[in-house]
């Protein structure tokens, strides 16, 4: 299968799958714009393979032999890709193979009790996303760059948590730590009957808060990106925080709804944010971000 077609397919999974990383990234100009989808097929993949099996071309297991001889893996678009990415770019496995253990986690332990717990599934899950992007994104990331891109992806990956409540609620997983649901008087049982009320109010505008603070952490060293990346980066952020004010306008009804954010409300995001960066982006080579 020919590269160009190969990344083709990355970035139709890419524009299927999230909307919000899409968007944020489709300016980038080339080969890191390619680079992130490639990325993120990958991510998709491993994530599928746990998540929805029945629908996946691999097993997890599968999925990390391949990538392991990934010099000898053949059959799916995914394998040229990810050849083509760790060629062209200081992209390392290591990052993949701990996602792949976040996910596999999600086999194995489908509750959690403490708050401690949850920071190190944000990590292997989504902080590792930030160590996969950042030699793309980034010309020379240092340790506080890639630790804010950890935080970054971790702060993402709280919001997905609250965002998805009530589909997790439904898969029989809970990541709500029970300490955090004890801190606020909210039993295992309301979680199973869906109850909204003051006290999982409480508990969601904590980690409502607790995610802009690791937003904040991981917006460190913005200034130091290429310009275009720099406004990638912090488009990801703003799309994604904002799905934190839809739940709020929605009061919090994560059990039986999923919060989305407007395609309206992203193109102002996208205004204000590109008005930020506008004396240091080339507008001529700017491509326009059609949602």
């Amino acid at each position: 299968m020919e590269l160009a077609v190969c990344l083709t397919q990355c970035e139709a999974m890419i524009r299927k799958g999230s909307s919000s990383f899409y968007h944020a990234f489709s300016h980038l100009p080339n080969p890191k714009r390619e680079a992130v989808y490639v990325i993120y097929a990958f991510c998709r993949m491993i994530d599928d393979a746990v998540d929805e099996p029945d629908r996946s071309p691999y097993t997890i297991d599968e999925i990390e032999r391949a990538f392991t001889d990934l010099d000898q893996a053949e059959g799916h678009f995914i394998w040229p890709s990810l050849r083509w990415l760790l060629q062209t770019f200081p992209v390392t496995k290591a990052p993949f193979f701990k996602q792949m253990e976040g996910q596999r986690r999600d086999l194995v332990q489908t509750h959690y009790e403490s708050m401690e717990q949850l920071e190190e599934y944000c990590y292997l899950v989504a902080g590792t996303v930030g160590q996969m992007l950042l030699p793309v994104l980034h010309d020379a990331p240092d340790q506080h760059i890639v630790e804010a891109g950890i935080w970054l992806g971790k702060a993402m990956q709280i919001v997905n948590i609250v965002r998805d409540v009530g589909e997790d609620q439904g898969r029989g997983r809970r990541y709500l730590p029970l300490d955090l649901l004890d801190r606020h008087g909210y039993s295992e049982q309301d979680f199973l009957n869906g109850t909204l009320d003051e006290r999982f109010r409480s508990l969601i505008q904590e980690l409502d808060e607790l995610a802009r603070s690791w937003f904040a952490l991981g917006m460190k060293g913005i200034e130091t990106y290429p310009p275009q990346s720099m406004l990638a980066v912090e488009l990801a952020a703003n799309f994604y925080a904002a799905i934190l004010d839809e739940v709020k306008a929605f009061d919090y009804q994560v059990f039986t709804q999923r919060a989305v954010v407007s395609n309206l409300r992203k193109l102002k995001l996208y205004g204000a944010i590109k008005a930020k960066y506008a004396v240091l982006l080339d507008t001529s080579e700017d491509a326009v971000v059609s949602l």
